[in-house]
């Protein structure tokens, strides 16, 4: 009866593992229904120069002015310095800055409508530092969906890589103005 039932096992295993030839292709059906756009599949991307006052509690809060995802990244930059050659340095926010008054923080959160760049730190009064650390401030904000950060096609979100690996150019970023 075992060698029966093995027997039995083995034929069975063996059938299901079979496979024929391919049949012919029939004709093909009627297209579907349009689908729904599948969303953002590229950065947006701006810059905005803007001045940090007691007017504005020192923060700048700017709409994004397109449609961003809940799963979306924003990650924002602030241009730090420019070398001889006319580059300039772009350093990721939080970005600090150690004063003699204590240390400035470039920092800034986001929603789906907005984001909001702002400063903090130990400095006790914003209004009594250097104004070169508070005016014609240039930030670049760029919107990425965030599969593109999960599955590592952005070897690290540093400004020379997050532009390159969408084709972000210069001319790409959004000009706002703010001052």
């Amino acid at each position: 009866m075992k060698k029966l039932l093995l027997f039995a096992s083995a034929l069975i295993i063996g059938f299901s593992s079979c496979t024929g030839p391919t049949g012919l292709d029939g004709p093909l059906g009627p297209e579907g229904p349009r689908g729904q756009d599948g969303g953002l599949v590229y950065a947006s991307a701006i810059e905005l120069i803007g001045d940090f006052t007691p007017k504005n509690n020192f923060q700048i809060v700017e709409p994004f002015g397109f449609e961003v995802f809940p799963a979306d990244v924003t990650l924002v930059y602030v241009k730090w310095g420019e070398l001889d050659d006319g580059t300039k340095l772009w350093r990721q926010l939080p970005q600090s800055a150690y004063l003699p008054q204590g240390i400035l923080t470039y920092n800034f959160d986001f929603t789906t409508t907005d984001f909001s760049i702002f400063l903090d730190g130990t400095v006790p009064d914003f209004a009594k530092i250097d104004p070169v650390y508070l005016n014609d401030q240039v930030f670049r904000i760029v919107v990425v969906p965030a599969e593109f950060l999960q599955t590592g096609r952005v070897g690290s979100k540093s400004y020379e890589n997050v532009t390159k690996a969408f084709g972000i150019r210069d001319s790409d970023f959004v000009k706002r103005n703010l001052r």
